[in-house]
C-alpha cells in the first residue's frame, strides 16, 4: 500500500499551488503552514509574499482564496489580520484519511518507507569487558536502541554496532595474573549466569589491580603479556578470549533485563580493528593530515588550545609506540565506511567526550573518509543525575550498578500493578510480566522524553505514576483502549466520514494524522524525545475524549459508536507502535 498523505501536507501542496496560480511572478512559494488555535492550521507566507510583491497583503490573501480548488478537504477558510489564512478542515477528511491509515495492510498506519534511504551504522551500548555495567552505560543503550528502531522503521538499513571495551594495559594485567593463579575465573553456580560470571571478573580484576601496583616485578610481566597479547600468543589470546567470552554472559543478562536484543555479530569492540591501527596511522601520515611532533604521531586543529594558548594534538600514536583511542576510533570509521558501505556514522556517546569525537571526524574528514556523502553525527548525551541534582551514586559514594537500578524499578512497578490486579483480574504470572514490562518502560520512557543533550534527575516514584508524563501514563491508556475494545460486545470499529466530529474528536483525530510526519522528524534530526512527547499528547487527547465523548453508551447511535470504537483502536494502534519504536512494551491488561 502506497503511503498516507498527512492531511497537512495536503494542505500544504494545496496551498502553494493556489499561491502559484493566483500569483505567478512569486515563483514558488510556502505557505508557511502551521497548527493554529484559531482554526485548525494557519498560512502565515503571504505576508513576506506581499512585501516582496508591494502588494495588499488582505487582497493577494483573497486571490490565493479564491484558487483554492474545491473540493473536500477545507470546510472554512478565513482571511484574518494582515493576510493570514485560518483554515478549518473537513470533517469527513479527517475520518477518511484516519481511514487510508487504519486500512494499510501492513500495518504501518501509513507511514511511508524511504525508497532514498541508505545505511546508517549506530555506535551505542559500549560496556567494557571485565567491569560491571553502571547507570552511566543506560542512555547510550537505550537511545542508541530507540534509534536503531525508529530509523529501520522509517525504511534506513541499519548497522548496530557495541564497541565494546576490551583492549589495552589492564588486560596484560589480568591475563598475567590468571595465568599465575590457574583457575581464578571459576565461579560457584550456573556457568550461564552473567552476575556470578562479572562478581568473579571484578574479583579476579581487584586482586590483579593490587598485585600491579605493589609489586614492580608483577607489574614489568604484565606489560610483556601486553606486548604479547598484541602480537597474537595463542595461549594469551586463549585466556583473554576466555574473560571477554565471561563478560558476554554477564552483557547479554543485563540487556535481556533492559528488553533490547544484542546479537554477538554486532559486538566489534576496540580488538576488532587491531590489525587496522598501523595502517590508519600510515594513511594519515603520509598523506600529512598527522605529523611527528615530540615523537608521537599527532593530528593538530587551529581551533582546539589548551589553558596555555598552545594548539591541543589528536594523538593517534604514542610515544612509545603503543596506539591511542584515536586509532581505533579512525580505523573503525575507516572499516564502516569502506567496507560496510555507510553513509551516515552516528555515536550515541557522552557529551563529555564532543570534543575527542570533533577531532577525530574532523581528521576522518581531512584523510577523505568522510566528505560530503558520508556523514558522522555523535548523538551526545546528558548525565543521569539523583533526586539532589548530582550525579547518581550510591549512599556509599559508589557509582549504582545498571541491573540493581533495573531491579529495583520492577520491583516498584511490580507493587503499582498490584495494586489494581484484583480489579482487572490479573494472574500472579500477568502481574509479575507486567511488572517487569512496567518498571523497564518506566527507566527507558524518563531517558527518552528528555533531549537526549540535557542532563536528568532519576526518580523512580516520579517513573511509576500513574499521572503525568510517563511511560505507566501511556501504558495505561493503551490498556484502558483494550479494555473498552473487549466490552463492546458485537460493536465493531468502523469509520463514518459522514458523521460531524464533537471538537474533541477532531483534536485526537488531527494528533493522530501527524504520526507519520513526527517520526520523520524523529529519524531525521536523531531525536528521540519528539516521539515521546507526541505519544504523551496522543494520551492526553485520549483522555479529553474520553472525559467529553462516551464510546459504549446506549445512547449514542450505533454509527457513533462504531466511529468513536474507530477512533479509540487507532488511537490503541498508534501509542502501541511509538512505544514498540521506543523499545517499550504495552500490556493489554493493567
Amino acid at each position: 500500500m502506497a503511503s498516507v498523505p498527512s492531511l497537512a501536507s495536503t494542505l500544504q501542496q494545496q496551498l502553494a499551488d493556489a499561491l502559484t496560480a493566483a500569483l505567478p511572478d512569486a515563483g514558488t512559494a510556502d505557505p508557511l503552514l502551521r497548527r493554529s488555535d484559531r482554526a485548525d492550521f494557519q498560512a502565515n507566507g503571504i505576508l513576506a509574499l506581499a512585501k516582496k510583491l508591494k502588494g495588499n497583503p488582505r487582497e493577494l490573501a483573497g486571490q490565493v482564496t479564491a484558487a483554492l480548488p474545491a473540493g473536500e478537504l477545507i470546510k472554512d477558510i478565513e482571511v484574518s489580520g494582515p493576510g493570514f489564512l485560518n483554515i478549518t478542515l473537513a470533517d469527513k477528511a479527517i475520518v477518511e484519511t484516519l481511514a487510508a491509515r487504519a486500512a494499510d495492510p501492513e500495518g504501518r498506519l501509513g507511514v511511508p518507507v524511504d525508497a532514498a534511504a541508505g545505511t546508517t551504522v549506530i555506535d551505542y551500548a559500549q560496556p567494557n569487558v571485565a567491569k560491571e555495567m553502571h547507570v552511566g552505560h543506560l542512555r547510550s543503550a537505550v537511545i542508541g536502541d530507540a534509534m536503531v528502531r525508529i530509523l529501520e522503521f522509517t525504511g534506513e538499513s541499519v548497522v548496530r554496532r557495541h564497541h565494546i571495551g576490551d583492549w589495552g594495559t589492564q588486560f596484560g594485567m589480568l591475563i598475567q595474573y590468571l595465568i599465575e593463579h590457574p583457575g581464578a575465573l571459576k565461579h560457584e553456580g550456573d556457568a550461564a549466569d552473567g552476575e556470578a560470571a562479572m562478581s568473579t571478573l571484578n574479583r579476579v580484576y581487584k586482586e590483579s589491580r593490587v598485585l600491579f601496583d605493589s609489586d614492580e616485578e608483577f607489574k614489568a610481566r604484565s606489560r610483556d603479556r601486553v606486548v604479547a597479547l598484541q602480537a597474537g600468543d595463542p595461549e594469551t589470546l586463549e585466556l583473554w578470549q576466555g574473560f571477554v567470552d565471561e563478560s558476554k554472559i554477564y552483557f547479554y543478562s543485563v540487556f535481556d533485563k533492559l528488553d533490547m536484543e544484542v546479537r554477538d555479530p554486532d559486538i566489534v569492540g576496540e580488538s576488532g580493528y587491531n590489525d587496522m591501527l598501523e595502517e590508519t596511522c600510515r594513511i594519515l601520515e603520509e598523506t600529512g593530515v598527522a605529523v611527528r611532533s615530540e615523537g608521537a604521531l599527532c593530528v593538530f586543529f587551529d581551533d582546539v588550545k589548551g589553558p596555555d594558548g598552545n594548539k591541543v594534538p589528536l594523538i593517534v600514536k604514542k610515544t612509545n609506540g603503543g596506539y591511542g583511542y584515536a586509532a581505533t576510533d579512525l580505523s573503525a570509521i575507516r572499516d564502516r565506511v569502506q567496507n560496510l558501505k555507510a553513509d551516515t556514522l552516528v555515536y550515541v556517546v557522552d557529551a563529555r567526550q564532543s570534543l575527542h569525537f570533533k577531532m577525530v571526524f574532523e581528521t576522518a574528514r581531512r584523510a577523505g573518509w568522510l566528505n560530503e556523502d558520508v556523514k558522522a553525527v555523535q548523538l551526545a548525551f546528558g548525565t543521569v543525575l539523583g533526586k539532589d541534582g548530582k550525579p547518581f551514586k550510591t549512599r556509599e559514594g559508589e557509582t549504582v550498578r545498571l541491573e540493581d537500578l533495573l531491579d529495583e524499578a520492577v520491583e516498584r512497578a511490580t507493587a503499582v500493578v498490584r495494586e489494581k490486579a484484583e480489579k482487572v483480574g490479573l494472574s500472579e504470572d500477568e502481574i509479575v510480566e507486567n511488572g517487569r514490562y512496567v518498571g523497564v518502560g518506566a527507566v527507558k520512557y524518563a531517558d527518552l522524553s528528555t533531549s537526549a543533550v540535557r542532563d536528568y534527575k532519576f526518580d523512580l516514584d516520579q517513573m511509576v505514576s500513574l499521572h503525568g508524563d510517563t511511560s505507566v501514563y501511556l501504558q495505561y491508556a493503551y490498556a484502558r483502549i483494550r479494555s473498552i475494545l473487549r466490552k463492546a460486545g458485537d460493536a465493531v470499529p468502523a469509520a463514518h466520514p459522514e458523521l460531524a466530529l464533537a471538537p474533541a474528536e477532531r483534536a485526537l483525530g488531527l494528533h493522530l494524522d501527524q504520526f507519520g510526519e513526527v517520526l520523520s522528524e524523529v529519524a531525521s534530526g536523531y531525536e528521540p524525545h519528539k516521539l515521546a512527547a507526541y505519544l504523551y499528547q496522543l494520551a492526553s487527547h485520549l483522555t479529553t475524549f474520553y472525559d467529553q465523548c462516551q464510546v459504549l453508551s446506549p445512547d449514542n447511535a450505533p454509527e457513533v459508536v462504531e466511529n468513536r470504537l474507530f477512533l479509540v483502536e487507532l488511537t490503541a494502534r498508534t501509542l502501541h507502535q511509538g512505544m514498540a519504536l521506543l523499545g517499550i512494551r504495552t500490556p493489554e491488561r493493567l
